[in-house]
């Protein structure tokens, strides 16, 4: 199976590579780093410390996990983190919030003589992967070295299900080599259990993204960030976090409708994908709206709608919104994180797409913390922000739903050092 696997990954880089060089390298001007994730230059670091290899896909993972390696790093200092990410993005927020990591690379291609080099460079006793990225050789040759594997904040979505349950005859060999799986919801493990994963190896912990670490903004660092922004305390800002294609012509159709009933809204668009920049500002253009680029800032002029065309920042730009809509909803997507505009008592809002956040989605529109935007009439609605003892009762219901939630990252913890020890 796995030489049948590693022929079809070869076939499928040999036709796609040619196309996704002339994207990523000469349209995005991004490095491959082809000479890292074939493990050239690779400098055998074994020792007599302990070392664990974590990886996480991109953005969202690696910022769900700060608070987990900070504290591993606190509580074991001895230890050896290396830390691995699949996009380049995800690359660069690891080296950027993750600084007490040892080690920050591109995970290997998946062949197993490329693995094999990286796992003797770092000889892990742990390999640590998040939420659902399954890679056959690397779990392979992680057990032939004697390394315990473990996923964490463990979820499965519905697509990802139905492609594992018709084909679970390969789909458990691949996860035989998983010895602990944690995840977030009964449903998570209900789905691992009718694949053909043991119960006894999975175990509910909770979601990790609950327990964010974003920096505590007071009214004076609020107050100073909108001035660099040139928003005058008396507008009303609204965050659209993460959107995705064909959901800011939606938003901005309602923002349209809503500033003509009242002047003192503001709009700020945080794209998903940082290669839509352009795109979304080309999109806004198409309005009668006075566009800025958060790049270009600090600014002098009034603007309506400011795109986020930076990385790692939205987090901190739900703590100056007044309301907070979480994109990937509007869509067939499957939605995104609600829990950063939670964290800074923001009220939510979000569409009607939210099935990889299905748990989240309907815990918080249960407790009053949010509320689902169906219809064109209810997007202009929340622009409106006609109730504003709602939207704070909404706000403090959020961080008070946030708080409930706690409690992953130290049975995470746990379930790590015990394997470490074994």
């Amino acid at each position: 199976m796995y030489i049948f696997y590693s022929f079809l990954l070869l076939l499928g880089l040999i036709f796609h590579f040619p196309l996704y060089f002339f994207r990523r390298t000469l349209l995005r001007r991004e490095n491959l780093h082809l000479k890292k994730r074939l493990g050239c230059g690779l400098v055998n670091e074994r020792n007599q410390k302990k070392s664990i290899w974590i990886h996480a896909v991109s953005v969202g993972e690696v910022i769900s996990l700060q608070n987990l390696v900070r504290k591993l790093k606190e509580k074991h200092s001895s230890w050896v983190v290396n830390f691995s990410s699949l996009t380049n993005t995800g690359l660069l927020m690891a080296k950027k919030k993750l600084q007490k990591v040892d080690n920050i690379f591109f995970i290997p291609l998946d062949f197993a003589l490329i693995v094999k080099k990286f796992f003797n460079a770092y000889s892990p006793k742990v390999f640590v992967l998040a939420e659902s990225e399954f890679w056959p050789n690397i779990l392979r040759i992680a057990k032939k070295k004697g390394c315990a594997v473990i996923l964490i904040n463990g979820r499965i979505s519905d697509r990802s299900y139905k492609r594992y349950y018709r084909f679970r005859f390969l789909t458990k060999k691949v996860l035989k080599n998983i010895d602990l799986f944690l995840v977030q919801t009964e449903q998570d493990k209900d789905k691992l259990e009718k694949i053909g994963v043991s119960s006894g190896r999975i175990d509910v912990a909770g979601n990790l993204k609950a327990e964010i670490d974003l920096p505590l903004l007071d009214e004076e660092k609020i107050s100073i960030q909108k001035k660099n922004l040139n928003i005058n305390n008396k507008k009303k800002v609204i965050v659209a976090g993460s959107t995705r294609k064909g959901e800011e012509e939606q938003l901005l159709e309602a923002f349209f409708k809503a500033k003509k009933i009242r002047s003192d809204l503001l709009l700020i668009l945080a794209p998903r994908n940082p290669e839509r920049f352009n795109e979304v500002i080309r999109i806004c253009e198409n309005f009668p709206f006075i566009v800025q680029r958060k790049s270009d800032g600090p600014f002098k002029d009034e603007w309506d709608i400011l795109v986020l065309d930076t990385i790692g920042e939205l987090g901190q730009f739900y703590a100056l919104s007044d309301v907070a809509f979480v994109g990937g909803s509007l869509v067939p997507w499957g939605g995104h994180n609600i829990l950063e505009p939670a964290f800074y008592k923001k009220p939510v809002f979000f569409g009607p797409y939210m099935k990889n956040f299905a748990f989240l989605a309907e815990k918080f529109v249960q407790s009053g913390a949010a509320q689902v935007t169906r219809k064109k009439e209810d997007l202009v609605e929340m622009f409106l922000i006609k109730e504003e003892k709602v939207l704070l009762e909404m706000g403090k219901k959020a961080k008070e739903t946030l708080d409930s939630l706690q409690g992953a990252t130290k049975k995470t913890i746990k379930a790590i050092e015990t394997l470490m020890t074994r």
